[in-house]
């Protein structure tokens, strides 16, 4: 099957690792494998490893990135293991990683996934098809309270508390297992004047959803503390958010690397010991070009944060 997949900031993402001549880059989250085939084809010396949790798109990449087979290696797991997956292929230092992180456009774009609530579809959301739990699992057992939580913290959705009420309503009368049955519960949740205008009201208990459904931003944090002792001295890390709370991981834990003294303004001799292992790419966020946004408006919301290993 194929897709019309956008990768997002493109040439600012290949610009901001700074590739090296047989270099070593890890493409985190393959996805659509637009990343790692501007990487690729950019630098005709390098190795690229590809990581993705969806066996989808591992045999989507594996043909898009044939041309280059002997430069690749496609890993299926979650990249909260990274040091682990690369371990196995016996890498212990690399020149670059880059992570895009949240749902690809394949994903989207297959109702069957139930990423999408614009398809009626089973109400799945998981990244790996192997992994345990479901979207249905979460809206069907989850107390009304964790629901809530979930939904307000992971969707930032002003009607978090409505919603999950109306979910548990719901599923007193029969399970919650479409897309389309979610749907139309979260409309009838939201007051119809939060409906006019704006973005579709399911839009953000479906982010939440996913987010939970497969651990996104715990995913993140393992995987940043691990890229530090995977880095060489001069190796570069980009990652590329769309969610404000991904962005504050991104943003906090770049912020813890760079050495800065945390001690007491009154104390008279620095004593936190604190020393730089990252330093700062970009000192503000990259975001797309008005030219980028009117090719891909679902590249609005996306950010580009970079470091480099010293």
């Amino acid at each position: 099957m194929n897709f019309a997949h956008e990768p997002v900031l493109l040439q600012e993402s290949v610009a901001a690792l700074a590739l090296k001549p047989s270099g070593v880059y890890v493409d985190c989250t393959l996805g659509g494998a637009g990343h790692s085939l501007a990487i690729l084809s950019t630098e005709p010396s390098v190795r690229l490893i590809g990581i993705d949790q969806d066996p989808a798109a591992l045999e989507r990449a594996s043909h898009r990135l044939h041309h280059y087979r002997d430069r690749v290696t496609l890993i299926h797991g979650n990249f909260r293991n990274l040091t682990e997956l690369l371990a196995k292929h016996d890498i212990h230092a690399v020149d670059g990683i880059l992570m895009d992180i949240g749902v690809s456009s394949p994903q989207l774009d297959v109702g069957e996934r139930g990423f999408s609530y614009h398809q009626d579809a089973p109400l799945d959301m998981r990244m790996n098809p192997e992994d345990s739990v479901t979207a249905q699992d979460l809206v069907n057992t989850l107390p009304q309270r964790d629901l809530a939580r979930i939904i307000s913290e992971y969707g930032e959705e002003r009607w978090a508390s409505r919603i999950a009420q109306f979910i548990v309503k719901h599923r007193t009368d029969e399970p919650i297992r479409t897309t389309g049955q979610l749907v139309q519960i979260i409309k009838n949740a939201v007051p119809a004047g939060a409906r006019q205008g704006g973005p579709h009201p399911a839009r953000r208990t479906f982010q939440a959803l996913r987010i939970a459904v497969n651990d996104e931003l715990g995913a993140l944090q393992a995987a940043l503390e691990q890229s530090i002792d995977l880095l060489k001295v001069g190796g570069r890390i980009a990652v590329i958010t769309f969610h404000s709370l991904e962005d504050r991981i991104v943003k906090e834990f770049f912020q813890t690397c760079l050495g800065r003294c945390i001690c007491p303004p009154n104390l008279p001799v620095c004593a936190c010991g604190q020393q730089a292992v990252l330093k700062l790419v970009n000192s503000k966020p990259i975001v797309p070009s008005p030219a980028e946004l009117a090719k891909n408006p679902r590249s609005r919301s996306a950010k580009l944060r970079a470091a480099e290993r010293v």
